[in-house]
């Protein structure tokens, strides 16, 4: 091949190269206030569409805010939705961040707290919820302190698994099933390394404690408080939130003050409530951003969502009606 050849070969090969780096540039450099205006359109037109979850948080913010009005419970659900529409486009910008954008995109308050725990010889278990931009929070933790963090996540569809693992770990992090964690993670935290939680979601009774959640009884999940018990853990809470500006911070909250005692079953219950009551405090002051779309009561009162109850009784009956006509087909 000449050398001119060699040249243009080299001209078109990079010309690709060139154009995707342009469009990663734009992309991540998108500012914020764009992304919050376009969030803010995305989650009004699907406030508009989606009547099941509009419902859902409707009932929710009037079971846990009785005192609240009408007219303040739906302005509150419109802004929900608009958080969830500004979270997505920015899951959607994240995935092409660099270490160094996340960096210099994210704020972070009272980091003395983390940097007096991670000091710790026997891990840090670190918890949060799912409130403002969840995801951004383990990112900028891995690369703050230049550490893996191992989180815990929900299994999700193919598709989306494929994609958010992807994103997940691009700081470094490793991801693993909620199913089968607890031996994964009793491993990490022999190793003085750092988990993540996500505490918020709803459970099992025979995978969490008792506990009170905005006034109303529900289910939490124990994983936390037994962990820190047995390992002698510190437990910190760690939460992304969005500011006025649409900027993300990180706020690091002082490590929990968890009891400790002869009788294990009560400090379970007791350490599982005091990490519930630092999710709703921070819920308390952005009351917008923390995912109020799960059905988190549902099995305390299963009254507050009757269409769901109804639509699983109706899988349930199509699922026996199949069992019984291959049952009868078979033989």
């Amino acid at each position: 091949m000449s050398e001119k050849n060699k040249m243009q070969h080299q001209s078109k090969m990079s010309k690709p190269n060139g154009l995707s780096g342009s469009i990663k540039t734009f992309i991540v450099n998108v500012p914020k206030n764009y992304i919050a205006k376009a969030g803010n359109i995305l989650g009004g037109l699907v406030y508009l569409l989606d009547a099941r979850h509009r419902r859902i948080v409707r009932r929710n913010l009037k079971f846990t805010h009785p005192q609240w009005s009408e007219n303040h419970i739906r302005k509150l659900n419109f802004r929900i939705f608009q958080n969830m529409g500004m979270t997505i486009l920015e899951i959607c910008q994240m995935a092409f961040f660099s270490k160094k954008d996340i960096l210099r995109k994210v704020r972070i308050k009272e980091e003395k707290n983390l940097l007096n725990t991670i000091k710790s010889p026997q891990g840090v278990i670190m918890i949060s919820a799912h409130i403002g931009n969840w995801e951004m929070c383990s990112l900028f933790l891995s690369c703050y302190m230049q550490k893996s963090v191992v989180v815990v996540a929900q299994n999700q569809p193919v598709f989306i698994e494929w994609i958010i693992h992807k994103l997940r770990t691009s700081t470094g992090n490793t991801i693993i099933s909620k199913k089968g964690a607890m031996i994964k993670l009793v491993r990490t935290l022999r190793k003085g390394k750092m988990i993540g939680l996500l505490i918020d979601q709803g459970t099992s009774r025979r995978e969490g404690v008792d506990v009170t959640f905005f006034g109303r009884n529900t289910y939490a999940t124990h994983a936390a408080s037994l962990l820190a018990a047995r390992y002698n853990c510190p437990v910190l809470p760690v939460y992304c939130i969005r500011e006025p500006d649409a900027k993300l911070t990180v706020v690091v909250e002082p490590a929990l003050k968890l009891h400790k005692t002869a009788d294990v079953r009560a400090d379970l219950q007791t350490n599982t409530q005091i990490m519930t009551n630092s999710v709703e405090k921070i819920v308390s002051l952005y009351p917008e951003q923390w995912f109020w779309f799960h059905k988190r009561w549902k099995r305390h009162y299963p009254e507050l969502y009757p269409e769901d109850l109804a639509r699983r009784q109706r899988r349930r009956d199509k699922r026996k009606a199949r069992d019984k006509k291959t049952i009868r087909n078979g033989v």
